[in-house]
């Protein structure tokens, strides 16, 4: 469901209103949370310039790789994850690049380069740079392995 700001409160948005996105620093559109496609679709949509093209190229990557993928909006950005398994992957939209997260990345092989943190490693991907066939297998990696859940750690 669309939202907007109205006197300071977030509220639904009536049938055929223009919502106007909020675009946080660096670019990433302020979406509100919410499970499904269709807020994921809308946080793409909201993406600026080129990083929308790689957001429906990476949301078509995922749907097309890991059947029965689970969607949701969650902190301003698109998660992706197995029902009753956690999420597997995120991104985020920043001024130069999009960071794409694994949540188990430490596990897959090879290891994406990016992070510090004790599992999460991510990639940046800058405009025309995304190496599809190790995205893919990636991909296909972290949703076979047991996901991620806020609040629960391994």
């Amino acid at each position: 469901m669309a939202r907007q700001r109205r006197h300071g409160r977030v509220v639904p948005a009536k049938a055929g209103e223009k919502v106007a996105v909020v675009h946080l620093s660096g670019g990433n559109p302020q979406i509100a949370k919410a499970d499904g496609d269709a807020p994921v679709q809308a946080s793409i949509a909201a993406m600026p310039g080129w990083k929308r093209d790689l957001g429906k190229r990476l949301d078509a990557l995922i749907v097309r790789h890991v059947p029965n993928v689970h969607k949701a909006v969650k902190w301003n950005s698109p998660f992706y994850g197995i029902e009753g398994q956690g999420w597997f992957l995120s991104f985020h939209t920043f001024a130069r690049y999009v960071k794409v997260t694994f949540f188990r990345g430490t596990s897959l092989r090879p290891a994406p380069a990016g992070g510090t943190s004790k599992e999460a490693r991510w990639i940046d991907v800058h405009e025309d740079d995304l190496d599809e066939a190790q995205l893919v297998a990636w991909v296909k990696q972290a949703a076979a392995m047991p996901g991620w859940v806020p609040g629960r750690e391994s």
